[in-house]
Formats: C-alpha cells, structure tokens, sequence
C-alpha cells in the first residue's frame, strides 16, 4: 500500500468513504433488513458455541473420560483457532468475496459441529472444536463487512448495533440454553446437543444466505500475503496456548518464555506488515488502521470490555453451581435477568446520545461495584437472588456499549479495508475473552485455595469482580477518546 494510502487511513474516521459496488449507496439492496438475522446467526453461533461448553464441562469429563486438561482443550482448542483465523478470515474475503467466504464458513462450521457431536474420544472432540474455531473464523468478519456492504451509512449503525447486541446475547445463551439443552437431553443425545443444535440451524442459513447475499461485491486486485498471515498466528499462539493450559499445568517455565517471546515476534510482525504497506502490497493487516485514533480506542475497548465481561460470567458461574450448589440449569436461568437487560439495552442504546460507549461503560461499572458490595454485605449468607441486581446493571450497561463501540469504530472504514477491520477487531474481542476466562479465573481459584467453601467462594468471586470493576475503570476512560458522532 502506497504512503498516501497509508496517510488516508488516519481520516478514515472523519468522513464515509464510498462503497465500492456496482450498487450506489441510493439503491441499497432491497433484501438487506430480511438477510441481516441470517447474518447474525453466524456470530451468535459462534459466541454460543465458546461458552456453552463451560456448562457441559461436567458431562464431557463423565461421558469422555476427559482429564481437567482435555476440557481446557475443548474450550481453548476453539478459542485458539477462532481468534489466530480471523484477521486472515477477514482479509480472504477482501481478497475472494465477502459472500463466498460467509458460504464456506458457514457450511464448515455446520459439517464441524456435526463432529463434535459424534466424537467419541476427548482427542477427537479437541480436532473437531479446532475445526469448528477455524471455521467460524472464516465467516464472522465477513458478517460486518457484508453490513458495511449491503446498508447504506444512514443505516449502519443500527444493523451494527444488532451485531453487537448478538455478542452478548450469545455469552449469555450459552449459560441459558446450555443449561435447559443438557436438561431436555433430547433424543437421548446428552451433551452432544449443544453441538447438534448447529445443524439445522447453519443449514438454513448456508441455504438463505446463498439466495439473499449480493453476488456482485468488487474484489481487490490483490493476493493473500501468506508470511503475513501465518506469523501473526504464530504471534497469537504465543500468548493464547499458555494462557489456555497455563493454570491447570501449573504454569511450567516454558508458558512464561512463550508469552515473554510473544512481545518481540508481534513486533517483527507489525513491522513486516508496515513494511509491506509501504511497498504497495496489500498487507494481511493494515498497520495504518491501529494508528488510527478511533480505531485503536475501538480496539482497547471491545477487548476490555470482553476481558472482564468473560471473567465476571466465568466467576458468576462457579461461585453459582459449585460455591452455592445450584444446578447447571438453575445457574444457568439465573443468567436470564442479565440477558434480558443487556438486549433492552442494546435495542435502545442509539437514543442515548453521542456518550452512549461512555454512558454504558460506567452503568457496567456500576452493576460491578453493585456485586462487590451485595456480596461484602451478604458474606456467606449470599444467594442468587442477592446476585441478580447487579447482574442486571451490568447486563444493561454492557448492552449500551457493546454495540456502539462497533458502529462507532467499523461505520466509516472503508469498504476494501471492511474485513480486515472486522477481523481485528472480532480477534481482539476474543483475545479479551481467552484474557478474561485465564487470568480472573486463576485468580479466582487462588483466592479459593485449597478447601473450597461458602466462604471461599465469596470472597474469590468479591475479589475477582473488583478486579473487573478497574478493567471497567480503563474502558471508561478509553471511551471519552471515541467521537461525538
């Protein structure tokens, strides 16, 4: 990419750029508001899927014999594929077509889910949830660069906003309809429900999707830099395979050294990248795009809102089933609540003004500091309904800025850019939660000790939702960097 390419990324946030189909932004396709919960349905799925495999934690380890280091697999392995993918996911659909990309990876993450569900073994459950993580890496950036795509600037915020309503909904489905899917047992099935549940509803929306997206989207004229693409893999590894394993190896030396190497080699990636750029190749990431003010506030805090939203849920839940005794449908249904809120809230958040990201992350803020107190109050007395209030603040706050932070920071990229922006930022949302889940939960489990009880239970989830309640102190801050759109 050209220096003057590179100097127009830094304004990028200033004006709309026009989209580059042989649609004008006049004649919007007609079928956009029919195709876009067909859209969504890949994001929820694949947000779904990462956190519905905590509640059937328990079943897997009686059914599959698996060690506490197979289900890190199972939760990881996804994780760790879907996050190392989609920066080169969203690229490859810049580069092959945003619908074609959306195709494939929908119909492999259906095929992917069938596998998990027929798995046998822990060692071929962790090779099929590798592979539904890579494949639901293929087709979400391309879910917001088909919005980018498909509605014009005036209505992109709200399709945008949809977008990250799904996000939280999803974290909270997984609780939610994990629980009642392990509780029906379906046909018998147990916890390959939860996998199976994938397949007819991906097939739909492989076959719908293949009717309504535009087939006409320009391509760019460029090829996928595989060095680019393979090193920041590589880059992520680093950080994302020790953080996975990390606590239940006992964090051995080298977790240490591959996290200390992370800095160096992310470096050398970013700098092959600039370089890249300037040469006039198309780079698998635009470093001009993180020196973007708005763009790299975006970054700082979807993912740390994620960090802490994924260590609060993680904390919720065990202080829940194994702190207070619920069952995993019971703890499960206590989440309701917060999901209720945060869709409330998300289908509202455009009517509170420009400070919406602020508003929201300091209402989440609250709910946090709202737990901390009801259980510093409540001590070994606490019960879930003690719980729900503060859930709920955080669950509306959460919906607020969630989905204003995407249309704040994707409205205005530039189509040819639009999947790799979402790449990024999807990558950096769920860095955040493989952050979050690692390290508030070994806190959490260190301030547990050895003997777990009530009381354990309630001081480690007090001391872990302070620790989210300063990621939310940051968040609050980085939000007052984003624009008075």
């Amino acid at each position: 990419m050209s220096d003057a390419a590179n100097r127009s990324m830094l304004t990028v946030a200033a004006k709309p750029a026009a989209v580059p189909t042989s649609r004008t932004t006049a004649e919007p396709d007609p079928r956009r508001w029919q195709t876009l919960p067909v859209l969504l349905a890949a994001m929820f799925m694949a947000i779904f899927d990462y956190f519905v495999v905590n509640v059937a934690a328990p079943s897997l380890e009686h059914d599959l014999h698996a060690t506490d280091a197979g289900i890190e697999l199972v939760v990881g392995g996804y994780g760790f594929a879907y996050a190392s993918g989609l920066i080169t996911g969203g690229r490859l659909g810049d580069l092959h077509g945003h619908r074609r990309l959306f195709l494939i990876g929908m119909t492999t993450f259906t095929i992917a889910s069938l596998l998990c569900g027929l798995s046998d073994s822990p060692a071929m459950l962790v090779a099929a949830r590798i592979l539904q993580g890579a494949t639901a890496a293929a087709m979400v950036p391309q879910v917001l660069a088909l919005i980018n795509l498909m509605f014009p600037v005036h209505e992109r915020a709200r399709a945008m906003a949809a977008f990250g309503g799904v996000i939280g909904i999803g974290a909270v489905a997984g609780q939610v309809l994990g629980g009642v899917l392990l509780d029906a047992n379906l046909f018998g099935w147990g916890w390959r429900t939860i996998f199976f549940i994938n397949v007819p509803i991906g097939l739909t929306a492989a076959l719908l999707a293949a009717r309504w997206l535009p087939g006409h989207e320009r391509r760019a004229a460029t090829r996928l830099d595989p060095v680019g693409a393979v090193a920041i893999s590589a880059a992520l590894a680093l950080v994302l395979v020790p953080v996975t394993l990390g606590r239940t190896e006992g964090w051995p030396l080298w977790t240490w050294l591959s996290i200390a190497a992370a800095v160096p080699v992310g470096a050398a990636v970013l700098a092959y990248e600039s370089r890249l750029g300037r040469h006039g190749a198309a780079p698998v990431l635009d470093v001009g795009l993180l020196r973007e003010r708005v763009f790299a506030a975006g970054l700082v805090i979807a993912g740390g809102y994620l960090t802490f939203f994924a260590g609060f849920m993680l904390c919720l839940t065990l202080l829940l089933q194994d702190g207070l005794g619920l069952s995993p449908l019971t703890a499960g249904l206590a989440f309701t609540p917060l999901g209720l809120a945060f869709a409330t809230s998300s289908w509202f958040a455009s009517r509170f003004g420009r400070r919406v990201v602020s508003i929201g992350a300091a209402v989440s803020l609250a709910g946090l500091l709202l737990t901390v107190a009801m259980l510093a109050a409540r001590g070994d007395h606490t019960t879930a309904g003690w719980l729900i209030p503060g859930m709920v603040v955080v669950g509306f706050g959460n919906g607020l800025a969630l989905p204003s932070i995407i249309g704040a920071v994707l409205l205005r990229i530039p189509t040819p850019q639009a999947g790799m922006a979402a790449g990024a930022l999807t990558t950096v949302q769920q860095f955040g939660n493989a952050i979050g889940v690692t390290v508030v939960g070994t806190v959490f489990f260190s301030v547990l000790g050895a003997k777990p009880n009530v009381h354990g239970y309630v001081t480690a989830m007090t001391v872990s939702a302070s620790i989210c309640a300063a990621l939310a102190v940051v968040v609050l801050g980085a939000s007052f960097l984003l624009p008075k759109k």
